[in-house]
């Protein structure tokens, strides 16, 4: 016997799904200027709409929730802002912005309304626990919610001291260190890293993922490496063209006016665009910090 065919609903993309009940809601010109695009975070929906569609949010929110079963669906209302690039979303449907994504085997708790948590770095948390070392220190001065310093712990560094200012991104910080059992490795610093205490000379590595540019903290992260050296990881935002490069030739100048010494030439990698005619990189540069 062969298996019954599936219903043509049931073998339409979400998209569509979501224009069929758009078209009998609100017509055919509001279904059809959806966009496709979303992002899923667990129980929370991402969506980008034109500004034509934003007096149908409701509508077009309760169409996803109910055809993807999420908690809540949340409209982007404008670019990344502040000090903490927090978020500016507006709600469309549901209540509760509180979700969990699993990832490489990695538990994310936060807000979605209140944190970012960016798809396309996706690659780059995950090379985190890839780059750190069994036994390392490791210092992370941007550490979020944990991208860095949580795959790092789980790859065996022995002591991973992690600093965040936002005290929003501290909580669930403190609470995703717990949930991916690497309390023990795990040394939550709360505050501005330019002036929370951190001991100078005791890392082996050190992760600066600030955006759009952590190369003002270049020096900071010198003067926490070993006498001997050690890695640091710097991201920042170049223009495309010519950006690995770029990004290589810049850090190399921060480490030297620093007072640094290259070990290797650094090496840059592409994280993902970051609008147009931008890329987001990361440089891994092996150094040495100069002291007296």
């Amino acid at each position: 016997m062969t298996d019954p065919p599936t219903p043509r609903r049931e073998r339409m993309a979400p998209a569509e799904r979501v224009r069929a009940r758009l078209r009998a809601a609100a017509g055919e010109a509001v279904a059809e200027a959806m966009p496709d695009g979303y992002q899923r975070l667990g129980r929370v929906l991402l969506l980008r709409l034109p500004e034509s569609l934003r007096p149908y949010g409701p509508t077009i929110g309760s169409a996803w929730k109910e055809e993807l079963g999420v908690a809540t669906v949340l409209a982007v209302s404008g670019p990344v802002a502040g000090e903490y690039r927090e978020p500016q979303v507006e709600r469309l449907a549901g209540t509760d912005t509180e979700t969990e994504v699993v990832e490489h085997g990695v538990r994310w708790r936060f807000d979605a309304a209140r944190l970012m948590f960016a798809a396309g770095n996706r690659t780059e948390r995950q090379r985190a626990g890839r780059l750190a070392r069994p036994g390392e220190s490791v210092v992370d001065l941007f550490a979020g919610i944990g991208y860095f310093t949580i795959p790092a712990a789980r790859a065996g560094a022995a002591r991973v001291v992690a600093v965040e200012k936002n005290p929003v991104a501290v909580h669930y910080l403190r609470e995703n260190v717990r949930r991916n059992g690497v309390a023990d490795r795990v040394e939550v610093r709360p505050g501005d890293n330019r002036e929370v205490p951190l001991a100078r000379g005791e890392a082996d590595r050190v992760f600066l993922g600030y955006l759009p540019s952590a190369i003002p903290w270049v020096t900071r992260a010198l003067d926490l490496l070993r006498p001997s050296g050690g890695w640091i990881h710097v991201h920042l935002v170049v223009d495309a063209r010519g950006a690995l490069r770029h990004a290589a030739d810049t850090v190399e100048a921060a480490v030297r006016a620093g007072g640094g010494v290259l070990l290797a030439p650094p090496q840059a990698r592409e994280v993902k665009p970051y609008g147009p005619g931008r890329t987001h990189a990361v440089v891994d540069a092996r150094v040495r910090p100069r002291r007296p």
